[in-house]
Parts: C-alpha cells; sequence; structure tokens
C-alpha cells in the first residue's frame, strides 16, 4: 500500500529545498539509464553479484561493474564483500522506494 504524500512544510527553507532538489535530480540522473535502472529493479528483489547481474541483463561484467560504479557514487548501491564475491544491494530507501512506484505504474499487467 503506497503511503499518501505528504505536502512541503510551509517553513522549510530555500537552502534545505535547493539541496533537496539537487539530490532528486542526481538520483533521477542516475535513474534515466536503461542498465542501472534495469540494476536497481533486480536489486529491489535482493542483494546480487556482478556475476548474477550481468547475466540476469545478458551483458558482460565489465558493464554491469561500470554502471554500478556510478550508482554507488550517487550513494544509491552498496557492496557487501563476502569471500571473493562483492554483494551489491539498495542503499537508498528512497531510491527503491521510486522503483516500486515506477514497476507499479509500467510493469504490472493491464487488465484490458
Amino acid at each position: 500500500m503506497m503511503e499518501a504524500i505528504k505536502p512541503v512544510s510551509p517553513d522549510i527553507n530555500q537552502d534545505e529545498m535547493s539541496e533537496n532538489t539537487r539530490h532528486v535530480i542526481a538520483v533521477m540522473k542516475a535513474m534515466s539509464h536503461e542498465v542501472r535502472l534495469m540494476l536497481l529493479w533486480h536489486l529491489t528483489k535482493g542483494e546480487k553479484t556482478v556475476s548474477q547481474l550481468a547475466e540476469l541483463q545478458g551483458l558482460e561484467q565489465s558493464t554491469i561493474s561500470q554502471q554500478l560504479a556510478r550508482l554507488r557514487l550517487e550513494g544509491l548501491v552498496k557492496g557487501r564483500r563476502q569471500g571473493r564475491a562483492i554483494y551489491y544491494h539498495l542503499n537508498d530507501q528512497r531510491a527503491q522506494n521510486l522503483i516500486e512506484i515506477i514497476c507499479s505504474m509500467y510493469c504490472a499487467s493491464k487488465v484490458a
């Protein structure tokens, strides 16, 4: 169930609003790439290694690693080392919420 959207506080200052806007723009830019959006979608289902993500995407591991680096830079994903493998997971609940909203709007089967 989706939570109701909370109205913007009337006492939020311009600096705070500007900072929030910059963060939203960075997240949206990171998500605006097809491979990165698909990686984020796969990670909403649980943590995965680069090789698992490459197999799911049908892409080379180097391509996946490059896109994960961008997502790490934006703070959207984080890695956890276990032995020789690094398991990636979503690091931002707001990003997970956005992916789930997008999927509910565009991935759900449509009733005619």
